[in-house]
């Protein structure tokens, strides 16, 4: 398979309803998609990346600059015979936080394309040692008023969805109002992570301790930032004191941070997320050194994920069938317009299994990605 083209759309992708948390109010987000164009356009390909400032340190802008850089630095596969190609350009490149989404999108489109000219899904590209049939997605509520969240917990009850991750941010009585509206509907039943988004001083978290005891917390995500080693220590221990687990997320974006999280021994927990950690072969490198480490690990998405990501965060989450928890998945949730003509949400109960189709499964609808482009699209080719 000959590639032909790169070409790199910057998109805006709006929201069916405002969505916040501790960092970021939102009814947009700003995503890239990667073309790959291949023999004559017979065969193409699509990845995309999710930059997030507060993540790692990415932007629209800088994603497209890093594109660029990373096909002319490394040893890209203009001719594409084999993922071990694929493996090859990866590995070469930089691995450091600030490329991530770049080499996640790159990545996918790279495996989307030689996917379809095989005619097989990107799944089979991996090791199918701990893959499974189906898994059962959770469902994510944005800071909102107590009502919203009432509402919005009723409303997962009845799609038979018991696990609950609940945007929390640094004002208690909103905390804890919003940890009642959801215990008020489900009881004790809802299996329940709160994501902080590094909103905690010590002080706040310790405040909440007994909260997350009385509406039977399970997990609290990234209570603060990266650099807080003696504040996270203490926190930690009076939650492992009290059987709930604290999930790193921003603080582990590479292996290398990964390794030191969990080599300090504070966090009990990492969020794998495919932008975050640089695409399927770097998040599920991630997850094999997790396993090692006996450390359990969620599958979880970016904010605002279109049904591309969304495409491959399915394949990660099969690929990974013991994951304590699968955030993922939520376009028909929060999408106003999506850049796919199939819907890859979770079904009742947040069942989602494999998706038909080549590839990463899913057809990218052309009209909606260039009505959703923001800004001038990039086309790289081939050197002479």
């Amino acid at each position: 398979m000959k590639i032909d083209t790169l070409r790199i759309y910057p998109i805006v992708l709006p929201f069916s309803s405002e969505f916040s948390h501790a960092m970021r109010k939102r009814s947009t987000v700003s995503n890239v998609v990667v073309e790959v164009t291949a023999d004559n356009g017979a065969v193409k390909g699509y990845g995309e990346a999710a930059p997030r400032s507060y993540v790692t340190g990415e932007s629209q802008d800088s994603v497209v600059r890093s594109i660029r850089l990373l096909v002319d630095g490394g040893p890209f596969p203009w001719q594409l015979e084999d993922v071990s190609q694929i493996w090859k350009f990866v590995d070469s490149l930089p691995n450091r936080k600030e490329h991530h989404s770049a080499v996640c999108a790159l990545e996918l489109s790279l495996l989307d394309a030689l996917g379809r000219s095989r005619g097989t899904s990107v799944i089979d590209f991996f090791s199918g040692k701990h893959r499974k049939d189906t898994v059962r997605y959770g469902a994510v509520f944005p800071l909102a008023a107590k009502e919203k969240i009432a509402d919005l917990s009723r409303i997962a009850r009845e799609m038979k969805i018991n696990r609950v991750k609940l945007k929390v941010g640094n004002d208690f009585q909103y905390n804890s109002a919003a940890l009642k509206a959801v215990q008020e509907v489900y009881g004790n039943e809802a299996d329940l992570i709160i994501d902080v988004n590094m909103a905690w001083d010590l002080e706040t978290a310790l405040q909440h301790v007994p909260l997350i005891e009385e509406c039977g917390v399970r997990v609290v995500e990234q209570p603060m930032g990266p650099g807080r080693t003696t504040e996270i220590a203490e926190f930690c221990a009076l939650m492992a004191s009290r059987n709930v687990w604290v999930m790193a997320d921003e603080s582990a974006c590479t292996l290398g941070e990964a390794r030191h999280v969990f080599n300090e021994g504070h966090y009990t927990m990492m969020n794998v997320r495919l932008s975050k950690c640089g695409g399927l072969r770097r998040s599920l490198e991630m997850v094999r050194r997790l396993r090692l480490m006996d450390v359990p690990f969620a599958i979880g998405c970016q904010l605002g994920e279109s049904g591309i990501l969304s495409a491959a965060g399915r394949a990660v989450s099969l690929l990974c069938g013991d994951a304590s928890y699968y955030n993922c998945c939520y376009d028909e949730f929060l999408l106003k317009e999506n850049t796919t003509l199939e819907n890859v949400s979770f079904g009742m109960g947040g069942e989602a299994g494999p998706l038909n189709g080549p590839g990463l499964g899913v057809e990218v609808d052309y009209e909606s990605l260039k009505r959703m482009s923001a800004g001038p699209v990039a086309v790289v080719t081939p050197g002479p």
